[in-house]
């Protein structure tokens, strides 16, 4: 199974850790390859700089190691039939996901979380760790 995280998802783990965060990427480890898309590292050093400059992370030490798969970002205008979402910049990272074929997007973003779409399934930590955590991915 083929799992991309949403900049929300990173942002979270890499600056607030918590044991749920921990658990979330413990059990998403365990289960999935992770799809990370270029677009997204962009936005997290961009949020870096502007919002937690002060903070001494190293993010691409983060990146070394967490496992995953890099893919390039693709935009909305090269998918059919794009879902309509209502923040634009939230486009790219959904487009990717479809042009992908990823299997499930984890996202705290209520844009996100409020699409019927059948594929990626859009889902929040909570729900993926409540669905997946007995290792029953398929």
């Amino acid at each position: 199974m083929r799992v991309m995280l949403d900049t929300n998802i990173f942002i979270s783990a890499i600056f607030f850790p918590t044991a749920s965060t921990w658990h979330f990427l413990s059990v998403l480890s365990n289960n999935a390859t992770i799809v990370l898309c270029d677009y997204i590292i962009t936005e997290i050093r961009r949020i870096n700089q502007k919002k937690f400059a002060n903070k001494n992370i190293d993010f691409d030490a983060f990146l070394l190691n967490l496992p995953h798969e890099m893919v390039s970002t693709s935009f909305a205008e090269t998918i059919e039939e794009m879902p309509k979402i209502r923040d634009p910049k939230d486009s790219p990272i959904l487009a990717t996901a479809i042009a992908e074929n990823v299997d499930v997007l984890v996202s705290g973003d209520k844009d996100f979380l409020v699409l019927d779409i059948p594929k990626p399934r859009i889902m929040n930590m909570s729900d993926f760790i409540n669905e997946y955590e007995k290792g029953t991915c398929s």
